[in-house]
């Protein structure tokens, strides 16, 4: 088992023209950081050092061409290119796009090959980065293809968790991409998420229905009657304590969240509208269901503060805390899977 001390945290710089690079750079400037990890940026050491100097910055780092270089109890950097790039604060620019792209995918190599432990992307912007190379609607679906597993957008804070059955799906295509099988996928996947990730034993989880007021009775459309309840109760005579389908519309504001480990919300703003009411700024969106955890901030790149030192690391921070955590939790579930009868008896 790696020694939790040197948890190595990779950072796609995401968006430079955005505020990727100061919520980075201001996470580590407080030194304390580099006790819990050891941050590897990838991108170069000439973009970093314009940041650096922009933000008026002290940051000390570590220039790396080898992921063999990384310095513990240093904040380093990747060299992933090594030409100039023209940042231009709050422009939406193809050829910035390309070098978010670069930094991803440089990130993701190092994931699959375990040279870092854990990734933590800063925001991008889904419109200018899409090519002929690559064509995604975002993090969660490259890092799907690229990854093993199935991937489940999990919106996490400290107070709430949300799921979704459904992501970047047209509103008019939500009913027909779920189905049976995408039902009982995407709760074994939070399920599994809970326990291995979050240390939950017998999470219960709450979903939301697919209509408003669930359908009432079929009078705003049949797919929660036809879909959702029966395959919930399939779920449950297998001793999983999910419940619902529940109205979104008042679950929220009624508080009713707090009696559950998880919510599945039907669709992407079903699900993110009260997560981000309720979190925004400390919440954290993570890939569950993949052989690699990545986290990232709940927000996006923000081009109207960009470059202006207004941009508040906390959710970029707490996406770093929650990939060490889940990092940490995999390592003791698999440790206690893998020697449960060993690790009883220390326990005795």
């Amino acid at each position: 088992m790696k020694n939790e001390e040197n948890i190595i945290v990779g950072i796609s710089i995401g968006d430079l023209n955005g505020i990727g690079g100061e919520i980075v750079l201001k996470t580590f400037e407080d030194a304390r950081m580099l006790e819990f990890c050891t941050p590897v940026i990838f991108a170069s050491v000439k973009t970093i050092t314009f940041l650096n100097k922009h933000f008026d910055n002290k940051l000390n780092f570590n220039g790396i061409n080898n992921l063999n270089q990384i310095l513990h109890g240093k904040l380093n950097v990747f060299n992933v290119w090594n030409n100039r790039v023209d940042i231009e604060f709050g422009k939406e620019d193809p050829v910035i796009g390309e070098f978010a792209i670069k930094s991803l995918q440089a990130a993701t190599k190092a994931l699959k090959e375990k040279s870092i432990d854990v990734l933590v992307t800063a925001p991008i912007n889904k419109h200018n980065i899409q090519s002929e190379e690559f064509n995604f609607p975002g993090h969660t679906n490259y890092l799907a293809k690229e990854l093993e597993g199935t991937s489940l957008m999990f919106m996490v804070s400290d107070s709430l968790r949300v799921g979704l059955l459904t992501d970047h799906v047209p509103v008019k295509d939500i009913s027909t991409h779920i189905t049976k099988k995408l039902i009982k996928e995407k709760v074994d996947i939070i399920y599994n998420s809970l326990e291995k990730d979050f240390r939950i034993r017998k999470p219960k989880v709450a979903i939301l229905g697919i209509n408003p007021h669930t359908g009432d009775n079929g009078v705003i459309g049949k797919e929660d009657d036809e879909v959702l309840r029966p395959t919930l109760s399939e779920i449950k005579e297998k001793g999983r304590l999910i419940y619902g389908p529940y109205a979104a519309d008042s679950f929220f504001g009624s508080k009713n969240y707090k009696n559950f480990d998880a919510i599945i919300a039907s669709y992407h703003d079903q699900g993110l509208i009260p997560f981000k009411t309720l979190s925004f700024g400390n919440g954290v969106n993570f890939t569950a269901g993949l052989n690699r955890i990545r986290t990232s901030p709940d927000h996006g790149t923000a081009y109207e503060i960009a470059g202006k030192g207004e941009a508040d690391e906390n959710s970029f921070k707490e996406a770093v805390f929650t990939a060490i955590q889940i990092f940490k939790n995999r390592n003791e579930f698999e440790n206690l899977s893998q020697n449960p009868l060993k690790t009883r008896a220390k326990k005795i």
